[in-house]
């Protein structure tokens, strides 16, 4: 693999506000796995946001790559499982498994999607220095409508954005992200913003992982109690000070 940009590459994440910021583009934000996929002719590879493979895991993906992407690229996008009533991320964690003859398994019966928001390179031009509307522009006339990749829907309306962060909640959209329209692609850096749904509750700390620097909690399992008394995981948070 030979592409102007070279795996591995850690995505452009995104801060969290409260209110939808004027003078974007606003996209959904898709609830599935952060990934960059790197094409090179018959090389695929998928890079996860923590810079890892996840190329075995969703062969699927890699023959739809050969089939409906430039020829050279790297696409920024999320892998969605769809389902009956939105967008099933339990099932999708459920691919990441370590037995090959499951994974090919999984790929049959609960075949994933590719959701493409951002275009850092095409062909032999790297597009990370350009402005985001001339790099979504390059991704749309480079993708087409499936079906296994699609390009992402995007608005400059900041009252659609809000519209979109009410009608899409409970489908697999869990909020809207708000991108500069002249601002360059910046791996691993904090210069999208993102407003989510908001939910309070009272749950129990079922476990907890050290932050990788070896400072402060990293992560921390969440839990709450179903009508019957057990005790059901419901999710994860993360992204605390030290």
């Amino acid at each position: 693999m030979l592409l102007p940009v070279m795996p591995p590459v850690s995505p452009m994440l995104a801060k969290p506000v409260t209110v939808i910021p004027p003078g974007a583009s606003y996209e959904p934000k898709w609830d599935g796995f952060r990934a960059l996929v790197f094409r090179d002719g018959d090389d695929v590879e998928f890079g996860s946001r923590n810079e890892r493979p996840m190329t075995r895991y969703f062969p699927e993906l890699v023959r739809a790559a050969k089939a409906e992407l430039p020829p050279r690229c790297v696409v920024d996008g999320e892998i969605v499982l769809p389902a009956e009533k939105g967008l099933d991320f339990e099932a999708l964690q459920l691919r990441l498994h370590p037995a090959a003859s499951r994974v090919r398994l999984l790929a049959e019966h609960t075949p994933a999607r590719f959701i493409a928001f951002d275009l850092l390179a095409l062909g032999d031009a790297n597009l990370m220095d350009r402005p985001f509307s001339e790099r979504r522009a390059a991704l749309a006339g480079a993708l087409g409508s499936g079906p296994s990749f699609h390009v992402t829907r995007t608005t400059t309306d900041p009252e659609l954005g809000a519209q979109w962060l009410q009608t899409f909640e409970g489908a697999g959209l869990d909020g809207v992200i708000a991108k500069k329209l002249d601002g360059p692609y910046l791996p691993g850096k904090r210069e999208m913003v993102k407003v989510k749904h908001h939910r309070d509750a009272d749950c129990v700390a079922i476990g907890y992982r050290i932050h990788k620097s070896g400072e402060g909690v990293g992560s921390i399992l969440l839990g709450l109690y179903r009508a019957d008394g057990e005790l059901q995981m419901v999710g994860g948070a993360a992204s605390f000070s030290v």
